[in-house]
Formats: structure tokens, C-alpha cells, sequence
């Protein structure tokens, strides 16, 4: 972590500048919530407004008076910007206001490094911390020019600055080669689920948008779920059925945020991988938050960063409790649901999210006749336990034909089981996908 925290939370000064640009813009209601996310006290909001950003102090020698001032009425000791700043710029404003300076980036990292639990999570949330002190360490700290020297530090010329950027660079190369292997090794899972013909499906949406509420309500999980922002940052799996298409794996992943640091997304590939190989993604959505528009915009610009854009996706309208609103399914021009209007905290509506993610699942499930003879009786009793059987017609030379629909994958191993090709059955149609040695 960036800074040490006391057990009862640190005060601190908070500064919001509203710019012209509205690309520049930041939420200062999200900020506040960012704030106390990472267990900090709010003593006060300082706000003004610029065209641009002082390229010294990015709020310019009144602005940093009247924080100074605020930082002695109120006994602070940290200031945080809902932006992002320069290494120069924060190092200007510590020398300026003798205390410590956390940007937007540095306070989202700090929260994600309280957040994460597994190795793989807390291995991205250092990357990505090096990654950011890195950029800092250039001529960071006055200290860390000076030569080695005194009794056992004497080394071969190098400064102390060198010293930590070497360590710094083979720590962030040692991560690297740690998560290339966690990234070959989901591969593999996923290149197994894919085998056995298992559909996955990703829950994505903006950070508190009640994902994790969403999660355990369906799969009667005890993922943590709570009324803040980064309530949960390892992905998680389970394994979900879903009507007529059968077991589904369903992920977790971590929110997504206004502005989120390109860095935080780069060393959270591995994560977010869950999302770009997903048959469907479930884009949940706050439908009483009223910058649900924009959040929705921040959640796509992610996707398309991580080049997920392009997968299936069923918008879930999250928290109608909330707006006194009935459950509900939306559907397109073709009729299949895109938009399910429901509550995941008192359970409305979660029925019919069943019933849009068999429907948008329904590629996995196949139709189809097949005519057997009598000596095929094992078949025929096998698409009957499977329960696949809509209607059985007998024909002349006590040949039977079967109306059957059932999960692809459950056909295959039947098939393989009774040693049969598959293809002998399926009509050419459905020929397409190459899954015969599945």
C-alpha cells in the first residue's frame, strides 16, 4: 500500500476541480464514496473550477493557500484529488503543503489493495502499484540521489534511485511471468469448458451497480456484497443451472469506474479475460442511479478496451425496488430479451432473467429427428433418460423416429458413450460447430 492506515481511519482534505472539458470531468458524489471506501474521514470538500490544470500544482498558488489553511482547521494530514496528477505536480504539492498527496489513481489502488484475497488478485494489485510508483520514483525523492555510503553500505557507485528502479523493474518482470501462467492456466479451464460444451456467462457492470447481490441470489453464494464501491475485485465461479440448457458457469468480476487507470485495466487482463471468452455477457445496470446513461458508457469503453465488446450481451436493469417498478423483460426486433427489469436484493424479476439467459442460451440447445431401428434401443432409452424426448412416432419395420431437444453437450456424451458418431444423427445444419471430439 501507499500509505500506512490507522485502525480508526485518517483524516483528510478532499479536492474536486470542475473543468470545461467534459471528458475531464469526475463525479464528486463518487469521489466522496471512493473516500470512505478506502476507510478514510471526509473533513471537507474543496472545489473550484479552471480551464486547465496548473502544470505545477494542477490548482494553481490560491487554491493551495486556501488547502493549506484547511489542513490546519481541520488537523489533516492528507490531501486527496479526485484526479489524476503528475509526479512532478504531487511532489510539488507535498513540498508545499508538508503533508502526503494521493491522486485518484493511487487512492483507487489503495482500495483495491484492501479488497483483494486471492493470490492472483493481490499479484495484480501490486503490478499495478509498481506500475504507478515507478512513474514516481524519478527524481521522487531527494534522498534516494545520494551515493551509498556508511559502514556495510558502501556499493559500486550506484545511487539509492538506481538501486530501487532496478529492484522495481524485476519485481514488476517477476509478476509478469506470475500471471502469464495464471493467465494459461484459466486458458486451460476454459478450453476444458468448452470441451464439455459448458456455457459461461459474465457478470459485468459499473462498480455498486449490485452485481455481487445479483451473483448470490442466483447461485446462493456467499460472495461479499456490500453498499460500497469495490465491494468485489477476485472474480468468482460458480456453477449455475439454467433451465432446458443446463449447468452454466457464472463469474464475478471486479466493477468498473469513471476514468478507471488504463494501468488497473492492463494488470487486471487476466481477470477481465473471464469477460472477452464469456458466451454472454450480463451488463448489470443501477436503473435508480440517475447517471445510469453515463455509467453505461464507462462500462462499454472498458469492454471495448478489453475486446469484449463484440460478446452477446442481456442488459439486467438492477434495484427496481428502489423505483416501484415492475419485473420485466425487454426484447429486440428478432424477439430475443435484451433488457431484464428486476431486484436482486428482494428477488423480483429473477425468474425471468432464468428465462433470457435460456432463451440468449438457446445456441446450445439442439432440435432435431432421428429415425433408429430396432436393434438401436439403448439410444432411444438413453434420449428418454436424458428427458430429450418432445414426441416418438412409430414407422413401418418397427423403426421409431424421435422429435428430440436437448443441451448439445448432453447429446455428445451420450454419443460417445454408446461409441456413435454424432454426425450421423445430426442434420447438416448443425454440422457446423466442430465439436466431435468433445
Amino acid at each position: 500500500m501507499f500509505f500506512e492506515r490507522p485502525d480508526a481511519g485518517e483524516t483528510a482534505v478532499l479536492v474536486h476541480v470542475d473543468f470545461q472539458d467534459e471528458r475531464e470531468r469526475e463525479d464528486p458524489g463518487e469521489f466522496m464514496e471512493l473516500v470512505r471506501s478506502a476507510g478514510a474521514e471526509p473533513a471537507m470538500l474543496l472545489t473550484g473550477s479552471r480551464h486547465r490544470p496548473d502544470p505545477r500544482t494542477f490548482i494553481g498558488s490560491g487554491k493551495v493557500e486556501e488547502l493549506r489553511e484547511a489542513l490546519q482547521v481541520h488537523g489533516a494530514e492528507l490531501v486527496i484529488f479526485n484526479h489524476g496528477l503528475s509526479p512532478s505536480q504531487e511532489r510539488n504539492l507535498e513540498r508545499e503543503l508538508k503533508c502526503r498527496v494521493l491522486d485518484r489513481t493511487g487512492l483507487i489502488l489503495d482500495i483495491f489493495a484492501q479488497r483483494a484475497r486471492t493470490h492472483e488478485g493481490k499479484l495484480q494489485v501490486e503490478l499495478a502499484q509498481l506500475e504507478y510508483m515507478s512513474t514516481r520514483l524519478v527524481r521522487g525523492w531527494t534522498h534516494l540521489e545520494r551515493q551509498k555510503g556508511g559502514i556495510g553500505l558502501r556499493g559500486p557507485g550506484e545511487t539509492q534511485l538506481e538501486t530501487d528502479r532496478r529492484l522495481l523493474r524485476a519485481r514488476i518482470k517477476a509478476i509478469h511471468k506470475r500471471l502469464d501462467k495464471v493467465r494459461s492456466q484459466r486458458s486451460q479451464n476454459r478450453r476444458a469448458r468448452e470441451r464439455a460444451e459448458i456455457p459461461s456467462v459474465s457478470l459485468v457492470g459499473y462498480t455498486n451497480a449490485g452485481k455481487s447481490t445479483l451473483f448470490n441470489a442466483l447461485t446462493e453464494a456467499k460472495v461479499y456484497a456490500a453498499d460500497q464501491l469495490f465491494a468485489t475485485l477476485d472474480p468468482t465461479l460458480r456453477r449455475l443451472e439454467v433451465g432446458d440448457v443446463g449447468p452454466v458457469v457464472l463469474a464475478d468480476t471486479v466493477g468498473f469506474i469513471r476514468h478507471l487507470p488504463h494501468k488497473l485495466v492492463e494488470a487486471f487482463q487476466a481477470t477481465l479475460q473471464e469477460a472477452t471468452e464469456a458466451s454472454l455477457l450480463v451488463h448489470v445496470i443501477d436503473a435508480a442511479d440517475p447517471d445510469r446513461e453515463l455509467n453505461v458508457e464507462q462500462v462499454e469503453n472498458v469492454l471495448d478496451e478489453i475486446g469484449a465488446l463484440d460478446v452477446p450481451m442481456l442488459k439486467v436493469m438492477n434495484k427496481i425496488d428502489l423505483l416501484d417498478s415492475a419485473p420485466r423483460i425487454e426484447r429486440d426486433g428478432q424477439g430475443r430479451p435484451e433488457v431484464v427489469w428486476l431486484s436482486a436484493r428482494d428477488g423480483r424479476g429473477l425468474e425471468l432473467l432464468g428465462q433470457a439467459l435460456s432463451e440468449r442460451l438457446a445456441d446450445n440447445v439442439i432440435e432435431f429427428s432421428m429415425q433408429l431401428s430396432p436393434q438401436q434401443g439403448r439410444l432411444r432409452a438413453g434420449m428418454h433418460e436424458l428427458g430429450a424426448v418432445q414426441e416418438e412416432h412409430y414407422e413401418e419395420g418397427g423403426k421409431v423416429r424421435l422429435d428430440v431437444r436437448l443441451p448439445r453437450r448432453d447429446f455428445l456424451q451420450l454419443m460417445a458413450r454408446l461409441g456413435e458418431r454424432a454426425e450421423d444423427y445430426l442434420p447438416s445444419e448443425l454440422h457446423e460447430r466442430p465439436v466431435w471430439d468433445a
